[in-house]
């Protein structure tokens, strides 16, 4: 069973996304929205994390919430809320982590 994972809170203040990180299956995919989107800062450790996943084509940040923080995102796929929706349809199931 496909997840999407949403994470929408700072990398910087608990372990979530590493947490979410280690439970990811192949056919998993992450998508980062609010602060989360702070993972994304270069040369971050939570950056370090997402590289080294090697998520490729299966990390996504919504492009909204990167413009608003002024994040220079070269390591994600930005999508809008339309896409956004369209992924959490093509998973079997969506799981948020609070």
């Amino acid at each position: 069973m496909t997840t999407l994972h949403v994470i929408a809170h700072s990398p910087f203040g608990d372990d979530r996304l590493a947490s979410c990180l280690r439970l990811l299956s192949a056919d998993d995919a992450l998508l980062l929205c609010g602060d989360a989107v702070y993972a994304l800062r270069s040369g971050s450790e939570p950056h370090q994390l997402l590289q080294a996943a090697g998520l490729a084509q299966r990390l996504f940040a919504l492009a909204e919430d990167v413009q608003a923080r002024a994040v220079d995102n070269g390591l994600a796929k930005a999508v809008d809320y339309a896409a956004f929706v369209e992924l959490s349809l093509h998973f079997d199931k969506v799981n948020t982590w609070l």
